[in-house]
């Protein structure tokens, strides 16, 4: 349905392409604004975008501890500067990533995920990462992991959604798919997009979903499943481990 991204999202720059940003302490406790700008290879600013699932940028923010999850859709000036809305961020460390598609230039048609690290001020208390499982709960909603994924190979996920002990028939799209699935991985938060198989088709998503699953390491990933339900989006984490 799109294409895989090259990297782990772990540098602000690729090909000549440049994450930047002047803000690197975000206040704790509050929503704000976070600004950043891609440049090309000529070093100015890019404008144009294909769209990827619906969107011309993803942006994610994720803490070092693999809290926090948030995935949200800038809005661009004329001039090329984004703006990312984000909700509040607890203190810490955290790695801010921006999945992208040039439309024109040397990187047209290409994935790219750049990514760069900002400090939230404060006292920060480090979360424990939850014990791999193969299933989590949210909102009412029960959703189990099949899959057995090795390092560096391609291998399928299927993704089940239940409530009250039933399959799930009826998911909404959401970003052209019926789930959207995000993984970063243990200690450097290396960042995957695990993509969707399964085509879309009308408000009955569900129960099972199958995911392109290609981690290029091994260890703990935290994912991150999006969904929707009746106009609803819910999110499910649950952590997957590698071999």
């Amino acid at each position: 349905m799109d294409h895989m991204a090259s990297g782990n999202g772990l540098s602000d720059t690729q090909d000549g392409y440049r994450l930047t940003s002047k803000d690197t302490t975000p206040p704790p406790g509050k929503q704000n604004t976070y600004p950043f700008t891609v440049t090309g290879p000529d070093g100015r600013p890019v404008t144009g975008f294909a769209l990827d699932q619906t969107k011309r940028m993803h942006f994610y923010a994720i803490r070092s501890d693999l809290t926090g999850f948030q995935h949200v859709h800038p809005t661009m000036a004329a001039d090329g500067t984004w703006t990312a809305a984000l909700s509040s961020l607890a203190p810490g460390s955290w790695r801010l990533f921006a999945s992208f598609t040039p439309d024109a230039g040397p990187g047209k048609g290409k994935d790219f995920v750049l990514s760069r690290t900002v400090t939230v001020p404060g006292s920060a208390t480090k979360t424990p990462l939850p014990a791999p499982a193969a299933g989590t709960q949210a909102d009412g909603y029960t959703v189990t992991v099949k899959g057995e994924p090795m390092a560096g190979m391609a291998h399928p996920l299927t993704v089940s959604i239940a409530k009250d002990g039933k399959p799930v028939t009826d998911l909404q799209p959401y970003l052209d798919t019926y789930a959207h699935l995000t993984a970063f991985h243990e200690g450097d938060a290396a960042f995957a997009h695990l993509h969707p198989t399964t085509k879309v088709s009308g408000d009955h998503g569900g129960p099972d979903l199958t995911f392109h699953a290609e981690l290029p390491t091994s260890g703990n990933w935290r994912l991150f499943l999006q969904f929707r339900t009746g106009g609803t989006l819910h999110t499910a984490a649950l952590t997957l481990r590698v071999g």
